[in-house]
C-alpha cells in the first residue's frame, strides 16, 4: 500500500527489531516516526521525541525480545513519553510479548510475570496492545485494554501450502499447543498428531509417547516459540524413530538461545520455517531455517485499528 497519507497515524519504534518496523511503515506507507532511543552512561534509557504527537493515533513497535530487560524498558519510557507529548491513543505493537512462560502459579511461590508486564504497560500509559502468538491466550485476560491478538498460522500455512508436501500430518510438540495444529492443519486439510511429553525442569523437555498415525508421513511440527530447541528436536527424533519420512518444524517466535542453532543444525529437521518478529542475528542465519515476514499483517492490523475496522476479516 503506497503513501497512506493521515497526518493523524504515526508509528515509532524502539530499538528491538527496526527492520521489521521499517518494513510495516513502508507497507503501510508512512514515513518512520522521528525519535531517538538513547541511553546515559549507566544505562538509562532516554527517549527523545523529535516530531509532535499531540492528537495522534501512536503506534509503537517493539518486541520484548532478548535483552528482554532493556527493550521492556525502552517500551515503557517511550510509552510515558507519548502519554507526556498529548498522543490522542498509544497503541504498543508487540510482536513478541516476553515473560509470556510465565502465566500461571506453576508451583507454590511463583510469580506471574506474563500479569506484571501487563500491568506494566498499563500503567505506563498504553490504551491498546497488539501482539502475535501469545504463549497463552488467556494473557489477554491480563489487561484491562483492548488486546488484538494476531495469528502467525495464516503464514506459516500459505509456505507450506506452495510447497506442495505430500502425506503431510501436522504435530503439537505438546498438549497446550493442539488448537494451533489444528488452525494449521485445517489450512493444510491434514490430520493431526500429539506429541505427550512431560518437562521435569524449565528449558528441560523429555518427549514420551505420540497419539496419532505419522507412519510414511511428512510431519510439520509448529510451536508458538522455539527458545533452546531441545523440546523441537526431541520430537522430531521421536517421529522419524516412529516412522515419519520427513520432519519440517516452524514456529513464530525464533528465541534461538544457548545452544538452539547447534540443535537445529545436528537434528532431522529438513527445515525450521519462523518469522520475523524477533530479529535473528547473522550467525543464526543457518540453511536450514527460513524466515516468513510479519509486517504486511501487522501494518494491515494497524490501518484497520487506526480506521476503527475488524482486525478479525484479517484471519477469515
Amino acid at each position: 500500500m503506497a503513501n497512506y497519507r493521515d497526518p493523524k497515524l504515526k508509528v515509532f519504534t524502539c530499538n528491538a527489531n527496526p527492520a521489521l518496523a521499517k518494513e510495516i511503515v513502508d507497507h503501510i506507507g508512512l514515513p518512520m516516526g522521528n525519535a531517538q532511543v538513547v541511553h546515559f552512561s549507566d544505562g538509562e534509557v532516554q527517549i527523545k521525541l523529535n516530531e509532535s504527537v499531540r492528537g495522534a493515533d501512536v503506534f509503537v513497535i517493539q518486541s520484548t525480545s532478548a535483552p528482554v530487560n532493556e527493550h521492556l524498558m525502552e517500551l515503557l519510557v517511550m510509552v510515558d513519553a507519548l502519554k507526556r507529548a498529548s498522543a490522542k491513543s498509544i497503541n504498543v505493537v508487540i510482536p513478541y510479548y516476553g515473560y509470556a512462560r510465565q502465566d500461571r502459579k506453576a508451583r507454590a511461590r511463583d510469580p506471574i510475570t506474563a500479569k506484571l508486564v501487563a500491568n506494566l504497560i498499563e500503567t505506563a500509559g498504553a490504551h491498546r496492545v497488539i501482539t502475535m502468538d501469545l504463549h497463552a491466550t488467556q494473557i489477554q485476560g491480563f489487561f484491562d485494554i483492548p488486546v488484538d491478538h494476531l495469528l502467525g498460522v495464516p503464514i506459516l500455512g500459505k509456505y507450506f501450502l506452495e510447497k506442495s508436501l505430500e502425506d503431510i500430518v501436522v504435530v503439537s510438540p505438546d498438549h497446550g499447543g493442539v488448537t494451533r495444529a489444528r488452525k494449521l492443519a485445517e489450512r493444510l486439510e491434514a490430520p493431526i498428531a500429539i506429541i505427550d511429553k512431560r518437562r521435569p525442569e524449565p528449558n528441560v523437555a523429555e518427549v514420551m509417547n505420540i497419539v496419532g498415525n505419522i507412519e510414511n508421513r511428512t510431519a510439520i511440527i509448529i510451536d508458538d516459540m522455539i527458545d533452546t530447541a531441545g523440546t523441537v528436536t526431541l520430537a522430531a527424533n521421536a517421529l522419524v524413530e516412529s516412522g515419519a519420512k520427513a520432519v519440517y518444524a516452524c514456529c513464530t517466535h525464533p528465541v534461538l538461545s544457548g545452544p538452539a542453532i547447534e540443535r537445529i543444525q545436528n537434528s532431522c529437521i529438513k527445515e525450521l520455517v519462523v518469522t520475523n518478529s524477533i530479529p535473528l542475528g547473522p550467525e543464526k542465519h543457518i540453511e536450514k531455517i527460513k524466515i516468513l515476514s510479519v509486517a504486511p499483517i501487522i501494518g494491515e492490523a494497524i490501518i484497520r485499528v487506526h480506521e476503527e475496522l475488524s482486525v478479525s476479516k484479517l484471519f477469515d
